[in-house]
């Protein structure tokens, strides 16, 4: 079959970003997870394993295109983080791991989804594995989120700042050691980003992090107007602590 070159928002793109905002939710709303948890158990290891299977098998196509390199043979891209506290909160949900691959999920791995570095069109195999290892990070988050009723917390914020900012060191760390550039902390890359409208490096850096506070506000932002919506309804308080997860 001849490869078709990536065509950045064409239909098998906006597919590819639709479906993971979309199916989740639809699955959430027909099993209702909190009244069936042995069918939300088989669904959330089947996601969760389904996750892992799919980033080892992207590691295989790269080690078998001779692709493997400094810059991507380690796990410390900002998504490969977030696949890790996405599958152990799809296996053991808790509200720490929750809140890291929620952030992560929306405000950095919807920008990999936006941007991609793919060549090939659907039905190749790098543009399926590429999006089926991000997709399903967001699509685990919104399973949790609208399946289980998992949420984000105000004071729980400066935790998710703090795990934001270890990911930034390590990887800006590793960067400087060995020449790679997880993160993009390092140069901006040769595929358009929404980098290419920011200012040269190290000011673009800078950058990030600003729109990673903003980012946080935003995608919290849902939750700060139901409670507020809920305190105006209701005389009860409205919890400030997570409800344990099954």
């Amino acid at each position: 079959m001849k490869e078709v070159p990536f065509a950045l928002f064409g239909e098998s793109h906006i597919i590819a970003l639709v479906l993971p905002f979309t199916l989740p939710v639809l699955v959430a709303w027909l099993v209702q997870p909190k009244t069936r948890p042995q069918l939300d158990r088989v669904i959330r290891w089947t996601l969760g394993a389904a996750m892992t299977v799919n980033w080892f098998g992207w590691m295989l196509m790269l080690h078998g295109k001779g692709w493997l390199g400094v810059d991507n043979e380690f796990p410390l891209n900002l998504c490969d983080w977030a696949t890790v506290a996405t599958v152990i909160t799809l296996f053991w949900p808790n509200q720490r791991t929750y809140e890291l691959a929620y952030f992560w999920a929306l405000a950095g791995t919807l920008q990999g989804m936006l941007t991609p570095d793919v060549q090939y069109d659907y039905p190749d195999t790098t543009f399926l594995l590429f999006f089926v290892f991000h997709g399903g990070i967001i699509g685990g988050v919104l399973y949790l989120t609208f399946g289980l009723k998992m949420r984000p917390y105000l004071q729980h914020l400066p935790r998710v700042i703090a795990w934001s900012f270890v990911y930034m060191g390590v990887a800006g760390l590793f960067d400087w050691l060995s020449g790679a550039n997880y993160g993009l902390l390092r140069t901006k890359p040769p595929y358009p980003t929404i980098l290419d409208a920011m200012p040269p490096w190290p000011y673009y850096v800078l950058v990030l992090v600003a729109m990673a506070f903003l980012s946080i506000a935003i995608y919290y932002s849902p939750f700060f107007v139901i409670d507020q919506v809920r305190r105006r309804r209701s005389p009860e308080p409205v919890p400030s602590e997570p409800v344990p997860a099954p």
